[in-house]
């Protein structure tokens, strides 16, 4: 199943009358697969946004290359179930959890990580 905040792409054959070309928004079609597009629009939530206890799916990491490795090296890969375990007191860290492992991350590094609650 999905995350309902992925983009989703259809591609349809668009056989309607052999050697025509037919008008459309984006330009002429000439018997070509016609691609729809369909973006549902979530609120973007990032990991610390979240609630204590709260169960996510990463969607993806916007951080500097080194910090980017290092997350991905900690286990934070898209689509990755992630859930909050606790936040410390006066914007201390987060504790989460992916899979068996509790890691701790600065606020300033979880707000870099983009996610979508499942």
């Amino acid at each position: 199943m999905m995350p309902p905040c992925m983009l989703l792409l259809v591609n349809t054959p668009f056989w309607h009358h052999a050697h025509k070309a037919f008008a459309t928004k984006a330009g002429m079609l000439w018997n070509n697969a016609l691609t729809v597009e369909i973006s549902i629009t979530m609120p973007a939530l990032t990991l610390a946004t979240l609630r204590t206890g709260e169960i996510a799916t990463i969607v993806s990491i916007h951080a500097e290359e080194a910090l980017h490795q290092r997350l991905l090296a900690l286990g934070f890969r898209s689509g990755k179930h992630i859930e909050l375990i606790r936040k410390a007191s006066f914007s201390g860290p987060l504790q989460v959890r992916i899979g068996t492992t509790d890691i701790l991350l600065r606020r300033n590094e979880a707000a870099k990580i983009k996610v979508c609650k499942t």
